[in-house]
């Protein structure tokens, strides 16, 4: 039997006399703690002791050492940025950030009191106003992120269909891609399906054949592409899918839905994404939160794995209270036996996503739209007529995120380096000579132009 890890014994870490973990190794049957990470690959993992200095004795030397840290960071807040790609820069009006702060919500875990003090009616409300903007009649409690949320969503059509094969079509982020094979690979495998090279849409001929043989659980698709492109396709994907038996699972910037039809209209049967553009700041690329939208059908309302929220009477004629919809659907009802594990969520966020749907109403969301496609439709002509720089796909309507390539042979790196010396954040670099860039409603025309003429006198 391999011995326990040695580890000292800490006066504030439960379960760390050797003798207890040894009796809770043994209660469970582990060798040791090494036993619980044995699917973690080992080339990802570290073959020494982490390098960290000594100690630091008091909360001054902490203080000064974590001042000095957070200098070295440069927010982009405090420059001008389009940097994008997932996490956004919008507007947070002051409202959001007071009611967020408010003690009964953000002290408390999960932003969930064991005494309630309005969390389930806020809940409630972020949920309906999200059911509003989506145009579907359920949507959950959030989870941790976007990424989190299609995972969920396509595992739920798994449970539904009984199905195994998933299918990813078109332009999807890399990073997304990695967590959703991780979060369903127990029980699915996944295939992609490229964009059309040649017009960045959906390959409508590819996705077909790999439907092929009716044994496939979802079909999942963007709106907009990882390169903030609008596919004219989605509504044809959706039907390729129904008639091969498959879910339609389609993820979506819900900043979006001010101008674009939500996904259910074109025949999405659930439409997830993250709320991090509603009122959410970005925080160190995070501030993040997944959500999950479905009609009413029970096929799909059960196999919601997250907390649902939803009225419900009182012993006072005419009043009602506010909980949980469907509990036994939960991991926090049936602990293992659940669909899926639901542990703490991102509920905080989504208080901070319904006060900004509250606040903005259809007009505002229309309005946001409006300006975000405008000044990416400005920011596409301007930065193409430099030379030396070309715009992939630029008959296409792009929102927010869109990218650009210098086909010169420069390296990117260099080119964004010397805009930052300017200080600039250029866009997320994507190789083979390309970047994406992003603007949105705080931008202005002269940020924009001011990115034009530092690119004319950086690329040549």
């Amino acid at each position: 039997m391999t011995p326990p890890e040695q580890s000292p014994v800490h006066p504030y870490i439960p379960n760390s006399v050797p003798a207890v973990r040894r009796a809770m190794l043994d209660a469970i049957g582990a060798d040791g703690v090494q036993d619980f990470y044995a699917d973690i690959p080992g080339e990802l993992r570290l073959r020494r002791p982490l390098n960290l200095p000594e100690p630091l004795r008091s909360e001054a030397q902490l203080v000064r050492h974590m001042e000095e840290l957070l200098r070295r960071n440069t927010p982009a807040s405090r420059t001008l940025s389009f940097l994008g790609g997932g996490c956004y820069p919008h507007h947070v009006p002051a409202v959001v950030d007071e009611v967020m702060g408010r003690a009964e919500f953000l002290t408390a875990y999960a932003g969930e009191p064991y005494e309630d003090h309005g969390r389930f009616q806020t809940m409630w409300e972020y949920q309906s106003l999200m059911a509003e903007l989506l145009d579907v009649d359920v949507v959950n409690v959030p989870v941790y992120d976007g990424f989190q949320a299609a995972g969920t969503a396509l595992r739920m059509a798994g449970r539904v269909t009984g199905l195994r094969r998933l299918l990813i079509s078109g332009d999807v982020d890399p990073d997304k891609i990695s967590k959703i094979r991780d979060y369903v690979r127990p029980d699915h495998e996944v295939v992609l399906v490229p964009a059309d090279p040649a017009t960045g849409r959906a390959d409508l001929d590819a996705v077909q054949a790999a439907l092929a043989g009716g044994d496939v659980a979802a079909l999942y698709a963007e709106s907009p592409t990882r390169l903030g492109l609008i596919d004219e396709s989605l509504p044809d994907l959706a039907q390729l899918a129904h008639d091969a038996g498959a879910l339609y699972v389609v993820g979506c910037n819900p900043m979006t839905l001010g101008v674009l039809a939500p996904p259910s209209s074109y025949g999405a049967d659930l439409t997830c994404g993250d709320i991090q553009p509603l009122g959410i700041r970005m925080s160190y690329g995070g501030g993040n939160a997944g959500f999950i939208g479905a009609n009413d059908e029970e096929r799909l309302v059960a196999e919601y794995p997250t907390r649902l929220f939803g009225l419900v009477p009182t012993d006072v004629e005419g009043e009602y209270g506010f909980g949980d919809v469907a509990y036994a659907r939960t991991s926090f009802a049936v602990r293992e036996e659940g669909k899926e594990w639901v542990g703490t969520a991102a509920a905080l966020h989504g208080i901070g996503a319904g006060v900004y749907l509250a606040l903005m109403g259809p007009q505002g969301m229309q309005d946001i739209g409006e300006t975000i496609l405008a000044h990416t439709a400005y920011a596409k002509q301007r930065l193409a007529r430099i030379p030396g720089v070309r715009i992939p796909h630029a008959d296409g309507l792009h929102f927010a995120d869109f990218p650009v390539r210098y086909p010169g042979g420069r390296p990117v790196s260099e080119i964004h380096a010397d805009l930052l010396e300017r200080g600039i954040f250029g866009g997320i670099q994507l190789g083979g000579a390309q970047a994406l860039f992003c603007v949105t409603e705080v931008h202005t025309k002269a940020d924009i132009d001011e990115l034009a003429q530092a690119l004319e006198e950086i690329v040549k």
